[in-house]
């Protein structure tokens, strides 16, 4: 649900600004997106006891005076409805809007062992080639045994797995006998 209301927030964003302003303001809403990660702050955008023009004086006090106009609308208008807590769920709507925009995405490999550079831009362009889009992928380790790919906004997830492959070729010997 959450989703959703951020999407109709972001397209509004979105239909006023540039393109140099939309990366501006996804840099800005990332940045108050990851305040919230502070436990205080959470807590003072949540609490009944705050009046909403406090909340919302409070955000706008973290953009500072140089903020784009369009962009302090936008926080006033998000405080006015009491919707400041989904300040993080827009921020990452309107990243998968640029990147859909951009065609540019970013994914994570996970293997036990670390890929090479070359490896690493083998499966770059092996996914480039699969969905069109650029995809930019880091890497994270991890104590599988194989290989796991996943970028989450396009909806891909690849599994190699020394186990499983192990499973389904006993099984292939067994069904074939």
């Amino acid at each position: 649900m959450e989703e959703l209301i951020a999407r109709r927030y972001v397209n509004a964003l979105v239909e006023v600004a540039s393109d140099e302003q939309r990366v501006s303001y996804s840099e800005v809403l990332n940045g108050l997106a990851s305040l919230f990660e502070d436990k205080q702050v959470s807590e003072k955008l949540s609490s009944p006891l705050i009046s909403a023009n406090d909340k919302t004086t409070l955000v706008l006090d973290g953009l500072g005076e140089s903020a784009d106009t369009n962009l302090q609308n936008f926080v006033k208008i998000i405080g006015e409805h009491g919707r400041l807590d989904l300040i993080p769920v827009i921020a990452k709507s309107l990243n998968q809007e640029l990147q859909k925009e951009s065609n540019e995405y970013e994914g994570v490999v996970t293997a036990s062992n670390e890929l090479d550079a070359a490896e690493l831009e083998n499966l770059q362009n092996s996914l480039k080639t699969y969905t069109g889009s650029t995809i930019k992928l880091t890497q994270e380790q991890s104590d599988v045994d194989g290989i796991r790919v996943t970028v989450d906004d396009l909806g891909i997830e690849v599994n190699f797995s020394k186990q499983r492959v192990k499973e389904q070729l006993i099984d292939f010997i067994t069904k074939s006998l």
